[in-house]
């Protein structure tokens, strides 16, 4: 590949060498667009903006354009307005997609000349998510950055080649920052503009080009199955999965379809890259990277992406062999006391993890009467096995047991919610507010909306039934079965959130109940409602057959 330092990226427009495409991109016209804005920020005396913007291509536009002009830049997690209002008074200009910020078309004016960045003085500052506290903001000189782009080349430049870097994650934090914006961009490979949410959407850009790599989240990899073209996606020259751990089961699952282990990266905001794994439990630090631990096990990292002299104390405890490899045995920092006894939420949530009918787990504290542990739980392929043949208290019970043997009594979850997914925030992570919040909320009672679709005024609607439905406790307790007036209940209700259907229920008709449905069953709904004869028509299938069907007769309310 044709290789350009990122602080050099600016010094030589390159015509021949594409940067994207759908909208196409080279670099000569990136550079263009950049020494405009650069122009731009200069001639209305800007020193500080925030950037947050959805477009790959428009972001790289944009950091290179204010390093040029020596404009420092703040990359927020989002636009909420509370983090609008924590940034406001270290930006001189908001420039964003959103209509009342500051544009990138705003910026016509004449290019500046094509220069050398300055690796010690231009600034990037990143802002975390505030899963472990409160947001902060990480200032990044462009040394640490080009120090990171340099490595990951040496590791895996020549396994890429010419492979175009597809993404599913944002570009407004660290890892899809490097891997889809400022690596591509000084190895002259493409990338993909658009974050890319569904394995599906993931499938269709990487049919559209003959080599591509995936910048993904453990999340995305996840839920990956077996509806996609695997001895097609099968090509892909490498998988790098980051942001949070990646189940052994998802690792396992995309090694036997794409006949590679997923490349796992571990790092943060704060440290950048710290070392990399192919489908084991043992950490490869990057090269530079030098670890040593406190006293209480947590991880000290010196880095090259780290200011010079700077050692970053980490909340992760890890084990490190004789030959520099480390296991990471969990965050120091999710430790809690119950009744003065320490108990580490990491360690229980390993042990659960260990079971078989256990593919993810986060714990909490229950702050009710007394405080208790609550966990959050996604079954495995067995485990929803379990719940749907053997039934929910027979699974807690059989998992309280399990963990009995690592923990005191003291320890036992006395709440458990069973989840299809972890509900991880935009950045992959889960706060552990989040987690408690979640153990507080009542069961759900409504089906997950995964898809809708109208076509002529008929809704198909792909539903996900939740694995911990209240209403299975009672339907019944040993063999979890979705009652047949829930069915009704929510085809009426969806079909009132959709279409506008007359407010009385007057009754039934033809209703047939011929598969059941189960904890962790996707289902397609069928609605169509017919105005002159005030029937709501449903019908609910599997993969394979009807599950069940009726008609909801329907009458304006002040009807007799």
């Amino acid at each position: 590949m044709n290789w350009t330092k990122l602080e050099h990226l600016l010094l030589k427009a390159q015509p021949e060498r594409a940067v994207t495409a759908g909208p196409a991109l080279n670099h000569a016209q990136l550079c263009d667009q950049a020494l405009s804005l650069a122009a731009g920020l200069q001639a209305q005396g800007i020193q500080r903006v925030a950037v947050h913007l959805e477009d790959a291509a428009d972001l790289a536009i944009a950091l290179l354009g204010a390093w040029r002009a020596g404009v420092s830049v703040l990359l927020p997690a989002d636009l909420q307005a509370q983090t609008r209002q924590r940034w406001s008074k270290e930006v001189d200009l908001w420039l964003t997609d959103q209509a009342e910020d500051a544009q990138l078309s705003d910026y016509r004016h004449s290019p500046l000349s094509a220069a050398t960045l300055d690796l010690d003085r231009c600034q990037l500052s990143l802002c975390t998510s505030g899963s472990s506290g409160e947001p902060k903001r990480i200032d990044k000189s462009l040394r640490q950055l080009a120090n990171e782009v340099d490595a990951l080349e040496r590791l895996w430049g020549a396994d890429l080649d010419e492979a175009c870097i597809i993404g599913s994650v944002a570009t407004q934090h660290i890892y899809g920052l490097l891997f889809r914006v400022l690596w591509p961009l000084c190895a002259g490979r493409s990338f993909v503009r658009k974050q890319l949410a569904f394995p599906e959407d993931l499938q269709r850009a990487s049919r559209e080009h003959p080599a591509f790599a995936w910048v993904a989240s453990p999340a995305l990899l996840k839920r990956m199955g077996d509806n996609l073209d695997w001895p097609a996606l099968s090509a892909v020259r490498r998988v790098f999965s980051s942001g949070g751990a990646l189940p052994a089961e998802a690792a396992q699952s995309l090694h036997d379809r794409l006949s590679q282990w997923p490349t796992e990266i571990f790092g943060s905001s704060e440290t950048g890259g710290i070392a990399w794994r192919l489908g084991q439990d043992y950490w490869q630090p990057f090269a530079g990277i030098e670890l040593s631990q406190d006293s209480d096990g947590a991880l000290l990292i010196a880095s090259p992406y780290l200011p010079s002299g700077h050692i970053e104390h980490t909340a992760d405890a890890a084990r490190i062999a004789a030959d520099g490899r480390f296991e990471l045995l969990g965050r120091l920092d999710r430790i809690v006391k119950l009744e003065e006894k320490r108990i580490s939420l990491p360690m229980l949530e390993k042990a659960l993890m260990d079971h078989e009918w256990v593919a993810e787990a986060r714990l909490g504290v229950v702050q009710e009467n007394r405080a208790s542990l609550g966990v959050l739980l996604v079954l495995s392929e067995r485990g929803l096995h379990a719940l749907r043949n053997q039934g929910r208290r027979t699974l807690t019970q059989a998992l309280r047991q399990h963990l009995s043997q690592h923990c005191e009594a003291i320890a036992l979850p006395r709440r458990w919610r069973l989840l299809r997914q972890l509900p991880l925030n935009a950045q992959g992570k889960l706060p552990q507010a989040d987690v408690e919040a979640q153990l507080l909320a009542p069961r759900p009672k409504a089906p997950e909306v995964l898809e809708q679709v109208e076509v002529d005024g008929e809704w198909s609607l792909q539903l996900a039934v939740p694995p911990d439905l209240a209403y299975f406790s009672g339907h019944f307790p040993q063999a979890p079965v979705l009652p047949g007036v829930v069915q009704v209940e929510w085809a009426l209700t969806l079909g009132q959130r959709l279409m506008v259907l007359p407010a009385k229920f007057a009754g039934m008709e033809v209703l047939k109940f011929q598969q059941l449905v189960r904890p962790g069953d996707e289902i397609q709904l069928h609605l169509r409602f017919d105005p002159a004869r005030g029937k709501l028509y449903f019908a609910y299938r599997n993969e394979t057959a009807t599950c069940s069907s009726g008609r909801i007769l329907l009458e304006a309310a002040g009807d007799a």
